[in-house]
């Protein structure tokens, strides 16, 4: 079968997983700490064995295939809410969360607390204290005045009660999103974040640009829309051949 069929197909298939990618990170532009996903490319040929096959079928093997997506963990805007419990991360670090599938990680800060006065997130899930011994502690307050400092320390009406817990990953850890804004890590992966800074009163919002994932979906709509025309000329052209020659027999 010619490889220019092969070369069609994987290129819209690409496009639409990819038209995927891009309608997930649009749907979260206005969603607290979310980090996008960036699509990467690579040919076929990649994915054949090394050594496996001619030249020839190497050559005719290389058009692209959709290899993957990079989180992008830049910082998104910082925006003032004057709310006691919201909290934004400047720099590199997560916060530390509980949630029913395990600790997770997570740049939205619009924090709240429960009715057992326990500082949590929206979905309800714990907010974490620093602990030197890696428990997991969640963070309990008395009733009064909540501040939390520059570094973490979260204190009432003056009195210590904990300190959030804030982690940071080496370049090239595999940190993979779980819904709108958990991360999930390796075992043991994270270490206690150094060059952060905690803005009480302040939301980190999405890294997301609508306006240009729009412009990007628009030009992957059309490069799709190319590729499927291909796909029809060869499906065309593979039926008149297949015609042509069944009359000859």
């Amino acid at each position: 079968m010619n490889s220019g069929f092969y070369a069609a197909f994987t290129g819209y298939e690409a496009r639409i997983d990819a038209l995927d990618v891009l309608a997930n990170n649009l749907a979260n532009a206005n969603t607290n700490g979310f980090k996008a996903q960036h699509t990467f490319y690579r040919t076929f040929a990649d994915w054949l064995e090394p050594g496996s096959g001619s030249a020839m079928n190497l050559a005719a093997n290389k058009y692209g295939v959709l290899g993957g997506t990079r989180l992008d963990l830049s910082q998104g805007t910082l925006t003032l809410t004057g709310n006691d419990t919201d909290v934004a991360l400047q720099g590199t670090g997560f916060f530390a969360v509980q949630t029913a599938a395990g600790v997770r990680y997570t740049r939205d800060g619009s924090f709240t607390i429960d009715k057992n006065r326990k500082l949590v997130t929206q979905s309800g899930d714990a907010v974490l204290s620093a602990q030197p011994d890696g428990l997991v502690q969640p963070i309990q307050l008395p009733a009064g005045k909540l501040n939390i400092s520059a570094d973490g320390t979260v204190s009432v009406d003056g009195a210590l009660v904990a300190k959030l817990r804030i982690e940071d990953f080496p370049a090239g850890t595999a940190l993979s999103q779980e819904g709108s804004s958990n991360l999930t890590a390796p075992a043991g992966s994270g270490k206690a974040a150094t060059n952060v800074s905690v803005m009480q009163g302040s939301l980190e919002s999405s890294n997301s640009d609508a306006v240009r994932t729009t412009v990007a979906i628009m030009d992957l709509e059309r490069t799709a829309q190319a590729m499927e025309k291909a796909l029809s000329i060869f499906h065309n052209e593979f039926n008149k051949t297949a015609a042509q020659d069944i009359g000859r027999v």
